[in-house]
């Protein structure tokens, strides 16, 4: 059987990129000393989550993947640790920019960045006046532990994202975001966001991490990220999840040659019509 530990971490940011990543490395050492092999962040961890206002001094806090200091900061700490790190990043490519994720493998070698699909567009998600839609495509990593997918935040909303990363070859599908108030609906999103995940992990029979911020974020407007970061087996069944306001991580265990022999088993990946689906070529 091939078991690996994946981990999930949540904090709260404020505007001190230094403390962030001090407390973001804090948070892996302590997840790689509970076993963790895969250690996930949350969604632009650098900085509090600048897209619920409009504003082009933002800009400044993008980067080109080859001069952030944060993932050669973490390069070097994935190789001690012998970790795998997702990170998410705001990437400056020329004159356009991404909401982005690289993979750091446990060598610490920095592989294939992965530029968010699904841009949100809403009362405290503005993100379609920073971020241009991916132009990648999906990725899936071959890492020392397992071949691994990731979406960014929004991208998990979609069930397209997951079967995806699932066809793919993915073993586990990681999900970095940020997500809280809603101002506009009026409602606790929470557990519908949850389930929406436990669906696509159900769905694919394959495992889900995911990991959202906390605290309260003040910018002319207020918005409060409520955390429950988790973790599932290939059921969608919540295996381990933090709370709503505590700086923390959480680890689980998960049997990668059993979750492979359920996608094979129960015939879901058999029984698929792609060409049945032509419909979700069109709006």
């Amino acid at each position: 059987m091939r078991k690996v530990k994946v981990a999930a971490t949540q904090m709260a940011c404020k505007w001190n990129t230094a403390r962030n990543l001090t407390k973001a490395e804090d948070l892996i050492k302590g997840a790689a000393s509970a076993g963790a092999q895969i250690i996930l962040l949350q969604e632009l961890f650098e900085t509090p989550y600048f897209c619920h206002q409009e504003k082009y001094k933002y800009f400044e806090l993008a980067t080109p993947l080859n001069e952030n200091p944060v993932i050669a900061r973490l390069s070097f700490l994935a190789k001690k640790l012998a970790v795998v790190l997702p990170v998410s990043f705001f990437e400056r490519y020329g004159n356009t920019f991404f909401n982005s994720l690289v993979v750091i493998d446990a060598d610490g070698k920095v592989l294939d960045v992965y530029r968010k699909t699904h841009i949100p567009a809403g009362h405290n998600y503005e993100e379609k006046f920073y971020f241009s839609p991916g132009d990648t495509g999906f990725k899936v990593w071959k890492t020392r532990y397992g071949r691994i997918g990731a979406g960014i935040c929004w991208d998990q909303w979609f069930p397209e994202t997951a079967r995806i990363l699932t066809l793919m070859g993915a073993e586990i599908i990681f999900y970095p975001t940020a997500i809280g108030s809603e101002p506009i609906l009026k409602r606790d999103s929470q557990p519908h966001w949850q389930r929406t995940i436990q669906g696509h992990s159900a769905a694919n029979l394959i495992p889900v991490v995911v990991s959202n911020r906390i605290g309260t974020e003040i910018d002319e407007t207020q918005m409060t990220f409520y955390g429950t970061s988790f973790i599932t087996d290939q059921f969608g069944d919540i295996l381990k999840q933090a709370d709503r306001k505590s700086e923390d991580f959480i680890v689980a265990e998960l049997d990668l040659d059993e979750a492979n022999k359920t996608r094979r088993d129960w015939g879901v990946f058999r029984d698929r019509r792609p060409e049945m689906y032509r419909k979700l070529l069109s709006m």
